[in-house]
């Protein structure tokens, strides 16, 4: 697998919230990434909601061989920019039913429950899930915005095989389950990776080492992250397509000790 993904929670519109100001970019962003390589593409039943599972499928359907299509289930939307947790069983059945329906799939390859719903006992979420793998529905299971008590007690009842948490160059308070993840072989998926306007305020010493590089502090950020742990599977998001081949080129840089140092700093500074 490609160890740069795409995130396609933007190719939505404002808000997260309805269609793209630009359907036909939005198309071709998702077309650009799998022609430029990405094997993993990151989604949600709530971004849109449903517009950007509709947008996948309308893309890229029948799809090729080695994507994975990793889809999310747990949080409603109630309005643009609001995030309700639904971790209720008979919900994440309609969830997971609708994404395979949206996305033209028997079986999605990595469903990850969104956020815990702290009004649900947590072993009946993840239970849920295990449910719908026996029926297969779902091929693996992952988590997202959890903590390792969480982890540990999901893997009491299923083989987890990722994590999704914020983890980024300015915000690094997951570092413990980035820590966990590497040595359990889990991997570890950091949502918000390029940290949108807060790596401006580490300008000066993210500009200097981007400099060196001949590369964006965007780039440095994206290759800080994938020098960090190699279980990490960073998946930017963009609308346009001169962004998505910005965001791959970070793949092609390899940090000094020097400079992952300087960025560690920067990190727990």
């Amino acid at each position: 697998m490609h160890r740069l993904g795409f995130g396609a929670m933007r190719i939505t519109g404002n808000g997260i919230w309805g269609p793209p100001a630009n359907h036909d970019q939005a198309i071709a962003v998702l077309k650009a990434a799998v022609e430029l390589g990405v094997t993993i593409i990151d989604t949600a039943d709530s971004y849109g909601p449903h517009v950007s599972e509709e947008l996948i499928a309308e893309a890229l359907y029948p799809y090729p061989a080695d994507l994975v299509i990793a889809t999310k289930a747990g949080l409603v939307r109630p309005g643009p920019g609001k995030w309700e947790p639904d971790g209720r069983p008979q919900h994440l059945r309609e969830a997971v039913d609708g994404s395979l329906k949206r996305l033209r799939l028997d079986s999605i390859d990595l469903l990850q429950l969104h956020r815990p719903d702290p009004k649900v006992p947590f072993h009946d979420q993840v239970g849920t899930l295990v449910e719908l793998q026996h029926e297969g529905k779902i091929r693996h299971i992952g988590l997202s915005n959890v903590g390792i008590e969480q982890i540990k007690a999901a893997r009491q009842l299923a083989q987890i095989v990722s994590v999704q948490n914020l983890y980024n160059l300015t915000d690094c308070e997951s570092e413990d389950v980035v820590e966990y993840c590497t040595r359990e072989n889990l991997a570890f998926i950091p949502w918000f990776p390029l940290a949108t306007g807060d790596l401006a305020k580490h300008g000066g010493a993210l500009a200097q080492i981007a400099h060196r590089y001949n590369a964006l502090p965007s780039q440095v950020a994206l290759a800080w992250l994938l020098a960090k742990s190699p279980v990490i599977l960073p998946i930017p998001g963009t609308s346009k397509v001169e962004h998505l081949k910005e965001n791959l080129g970070a793949a092609l840089l390899k940090l000094s000790d020097a400079d992952k140092a300087a960025l560690n700093e920067i990190a727990t500074g």
